[in-house]
């Protein structure tokens, strides 16, 4: 089971900005003790034309030359720099890489990834490209025709993965979010579930599980992308829910269940993840990565 990291390509930040860029490095150093030697891999780039399957040229063209308005670098949340290119191709090839690697050896994950909010125009919510959107692009360009799932279970709706494949009649998206949480204008994916602040382990995990089994009968997913938030942990600065690490647990745990009992591929991306501790975020990822590694290798 092969893992993609780009967290060598640093993205330089202002003092004092909040998004958890180190986060990255300590979720490599925390995984990689239980994992065999080899398995951890760099992350290609994603080229230019990869990223123009999903993504207006123009968009792409102006984050690689660097000439991006102050207005669309406000919207995603990052000054533009070579490195915050530079760490965003690579952050779909990491994506790009672990759907080569599920559809041999049956799961795969990246260490970053689920950039859920750039739709084909437009990045915003610290989403540069849609490292989600561009695979299945990819795939299906390269004549692969299976059907896709994806599992959106960051605390934020998906919403520009929901819109860049309302259109694709073989690709499906499910998003598990807070109802009163970023993005406030939502979008609509085929499944949206909405929780209210304050949701805990019980009602969070009640409403997956009976969700789940139907949503896969219904798409019947070959291939299924999993994004993997830490953001529903109670600790969260912007998730608003409550969740405890075993609830994160147990929500992995439901979702393996299913790809497993459907014989579909998986794709694991981490998604969002803003705790108070950046410890409590590491740790939850951590531990998805260790449940998908002790299953599938």
């Amino acid at each position: 089971m092969d893992i993609y990291y780009s967290d060598h390509f640093v993205l330089p930040l202002p003092d004092g900005h909040r998004f958890p860029m180190q986060k990255y490095a300590l979720l490599r150093e925390a995984v990689a003790p239980f994992l065999a030697s080899g398995v951890l891999c760099e992350a290609p780039a994603a080229t230019a034309a990869e990223l123009m399957l999903a993504h207006d040229p123009s968009y792409v063209e102006a984050v690689l030359n660097g000439t991006l308005s102050a207005r669309q670098q406000r919207e995603i949340g990052f000054p533009w720099s070579p490195q915050m290119a530079e760490r965003a191709c690579r952050s779909v090839g990491a994506t790009l890489a672990a759907c080569q690697s599920a559809l041999r050896d049956g799961a795969s994950a990246s260490l970053a990834g689920g950039t859920h909010h750039a739709f084909a125009e437009r990045g915003a919510g610290y989403c540069v490209f849609n490292d989600t959107a561009v695979a299945v692009a990819v795939l299906q360009a390269s004549g692969w025709r299976g059907n896709v799932l994806v599992v959106d279970l960051d605390v934020h709706q998906g919403d520009g993965t929901a819109v860049m494949l309302a259109h694709n009649t073989q690709a499906f998206t499910l998003s598990l979010h807070g109802e009163k949480n970023f993005p406030f204008r939502k979008t609509r994916s085929d499944w949206d579930i909405e929780l209210p602040d304050g949701s805990e382990d019980e009602a969070y995990l009640s409403v997956l599980g009976s969700m789940l089994p139907m949503v896969f009968a219904q798409a019947a997913p070959e291939l299924v992308f999993y994004l993997a938030g830490a953001d529903a942990l109670a600790c969260d600065r912007l998730g608003r829910l409550q969740l405890s690490h075993a609830g994160l647990l147990a929500r992995d745990q439901m979702v393996f269940d299913c790809v497993q009992q459907h014989g579909a591929k998986l794709v694991i991306s981490m998604a969002g993840g803003y705790a108070h501790d950046i410890a409590d975020t590491v740790a939850a990822q951590a531990a998805t990565v260790r449940e998908a590694y002790r299953r599938w290798a």
